[in-house]
């Protein structure tokens, strides 16, 4: 490359890494692998290292991590929160252990650790007791996440035998186990998928509430001594007295010299499946604290340790076969089974093909040879096809058009690529549907949430939401952690749930597109599900705040024979299909409300169905449509936005003279 282009190219390579860098520290949400992300520095770095000319202050290789977010206030560290230098081979290794030969002369010991991929924390101790602590940040500046902290499990509050001041490095964690189970239980609740664990422990520790940090179980696992009114000599007399004072420590061996250390990288790389978190590397540090202090730091990374990466591990697998399973919220997924190959330690005979555009991008059909990769996701994924290795007679592959499960119809979402079931009483949904339809915006059943939707299930009391209306008092008695008295409170919560209306059972069915809101608008024109049954699609198609894509979804669930059969069940159990939403008037017609901040003397719900049966709509987002915002105690960003679009502001005395 001639000067001109050298100078294109870093400037392309610093916009590339500044925005992968801003969603991997800031957003917690990585579009490439730390790998890819890695190997972009590198070459940056290289770039920048042949033509110093054009090396700037404010570039990404001259920084340690991210900006720290203004959401929390800013701690500036007394002793910088370094990074690491990479390195990705034996020779960068070989050449790490050179460099530090040439300054440090004599014999030297390296300790070898897991590389843990979480969010790196600076933990501070005042007379034994939790102080503070705060993100890394930009390495220098961190935030303050103090409160968030107290609720970590493995956080000890109070350290034994600890010196009068402390200040410690570590990793904020999400295990494994943690996140399987996580995920099960948002992917009952439609919820979002949390992306992998270390952006699950990124994003938890940044939450506003502490609350919802403390639902997300971490842990806190350190590796280093920041700052300590102790002396220490060896890397190693640090790990141990942390792990005297009540720290989660991380393992560690020592070597002597640098080529007994690459039997432990290798068998780190080969067993990191078998520790409870996730790792990217291994970590070689100088065990010596006074020869760290002769080698000192560069602007970013200290001279002593470096981070061995471990490659995304890829290797080829045969096909055998393309199977479908069905989640637990009818999203049809396909999986390659494969010939069992050795993967990053484990032993794998499946792997995903997401949907069908995956499949169609990479042309994958049962009897090819392709490459199967685990780059820090938990399920191994096909990313490559070997088309040279194709036997003859092979056919492109399609999701079928019926689940495989229950028989209904498979559509696809209108506004992404998953092929989803369509069936009411599927079972691979089970504990999805059954849940929805108890949750508080359908028919609200007090105390029927996820965990014990799943023991009834697990007990066989229930396989439908229509069987809720068939439990009795003793049956849910005998079930762990339940007793009479708690029976006896879901009984009645049941049986209060069948005159709810048929705006939340609308959306208790868990059709596409109906929720609470399309529920109330339909509800609003027709006095009974049956009258609903009976529209056709034309009529739905007018109805305002419908649409015809929506329509579409009611008419074809109600045609299905599992939803029949559905309806059947609840007209039988005694739930009533008559509509709640009769509109007192219609003084707010098309008029769009937005509620924020706390009402005196009413909750979100009752304001919302005020205005609703005044012809009204409650939207939960300010734009340009919006009439009025209501404005009551500690309202925020909403507020703001309404007052900068000129949109008129209402006082809650205010809506009540509009109400009267």
């Amino acid at each position: 490359m001639d000067t001109k282009e050298v100078k294109e190219e870093i400037e392309r390579l610093r916009r590339e890494v500044e925005e992968h860098s801003r969603r991997y520290y800031e957003l917690d949400a990585p579009t490439i692998s730390d790998f890819e992300y890695d190997k972009l520095i590198r070459r940056l770095q290289d770039l920048e290292d042949a033509h110093p000319e054009f090396l700037t202050p404010d570039s990404p290789t001259r920084r340690v991590g991210g900006r720290a977010s203004e959401k929390f206030a800013p701690v500036v560290h007394e002793v910088p929160l370094e990074s690491l230098q990479d390195v990705f081979s034996g020779e960068e290794l070989q050449a790490f252990s050179q460099r530090v030969d040439g300054a440090v002369p004599g014999e030297k010991q390296y300790d070898v650790e897991p590389k843990i991929d979480g969010l790196s924390i600076a933990v501070e101790y005042r007379n034994g007791r939790f102080f503070r602590g705060a993100t890394r940040g930009d390495g220098t500046t961190g935030e303050d996440v103090t409160e968030n902290l107290k609720t970590v499990r493995s956080l000890p509050k109070v350290l034994t035998g600890a010196p009068e001041r402390i200040i410690v490095r570590g990793e904020i964690y999400m295990s494994r186990e943690v996140f399987e189970a996580l995920n099960r239980e948002r992917e009952i609740r439609e919820q979002p998928l949390l992306a992998n664990p270390r952006n699950a422990a990124a994003g938890s520790m940044r939450q506003l509430d502490p609350a919802v940090t403390a639902e997300r179980r971490l842990d806190l696992i350190v590796y280093n001594i920041q700052l300590s009114t102790e002396r220490y000599e060896t890397h190693a007399e640090t790990l141990d007295a942390l792990k005297s004072m009540g720290f989660d420590v991380v393992p560690y061996r020592l070597f002597d010299g640098i080529e007994s250390c690459r039997e432990q990288i290798r068998w780190i790389g080969e067993h990191r499946d078998s520790f409870p978190y996730e790792m990217d590397g291994a970590v070689i540090k100088l065990n010596s604290l006074a020869q760290r202090e002769l080698l000192g730091s560069t602007a970013k990374a200290p001279r002593w340790a470096v981070a061995y990466k471990y490659p995304p591990e890829k290797k080829p697998g045969k096909v055998l076969d393309i199977a479908v399973q069905v989640g637990r919220t009818g999203v049809l997924t396909p999986k390659a089974i494969l010939e069992p190959i050795r993967l990053a330690g484990t032993t794998v005979s499946a792997a995903t093909l997401h949907n069908q555009d995956y499949i169609d991008s990479l042309d994958v059909r049962v009897g090819d040879t392709v490459w199967v990769q685990k780059a820090g996701e938990i399920i191994p994924q096909v990313v490559e096809v070997d088309k040279s290795l194709r036997p003859e007679g092979t056919v492109p592959y399609s999701l079928p058009a019926f689940c495989p499960v229950c028989g209904s119809p498979a559509v696809r979402d209108a506004d992404g690529a998953a092929m989803r079931c369509t069936g009411a009483e599927c079972p691979a949904q089970q504990l999805r549907t059954i849940t929805h339809f108890a949750s508080k915006d359908a028919m609200d059943i007090d105390g029927l949430g996820a965990a014990l939707v799943e023991n009834l299930v697990n007990a066989k009391l229930i396989a439908t939401p229509a069987d809720l209306y068939s439990l009795d008092a003793q049956s849910v008695a005998a079930l762990d952690r339940m007793g009479q008295k708690s029976a006896e409170n879901l009984m009645a919560a049941i049986e209060e749930s069948k005159s709810r209306g048929l705006a939340r059972l609308l959306a208790a069915f868990g059709i596409r597109q109906v929720g609470v809101s399309a529920g109330k608008v339909l509800a609003r024109r027709y006095p009974d599900l049956d009258s609903l049954m009976a529209a056709s699609l034309e009529e739905l198609t007018e109805i305002g705040d419908i649409g015809p894509v929506t329509a579409k979804y009611i008419v074809d669930w109600f045609a299905l024979d599992q939803s029949r059969h559905q309806i059947g069940l609840l007209r039988s159990a005694g739930v009533s299909f008559a509509s709640a939403e009769v509109p007192t008037d219609s003084r707010f017609a098309g008029r769009t409300f937005v509620l924020t901040g706390t009402l005196e003397h009413y909750t979100r719900d009752q304001a919302r169905t005020l205005i609703e049966n005044c012809g009204g709509k409650v939207s939960s987002s300010v734009s340009k449509k919006t009439s009025y915002v209501v404005a009551g105690e500690a309202a925020g960003s909403k507020l703001t936005k309404a007052q900068s679009l000129g949109i008129p502001i209402l006082s809650e005395p205010e809506l009540e003279e509009m109400l009267r």
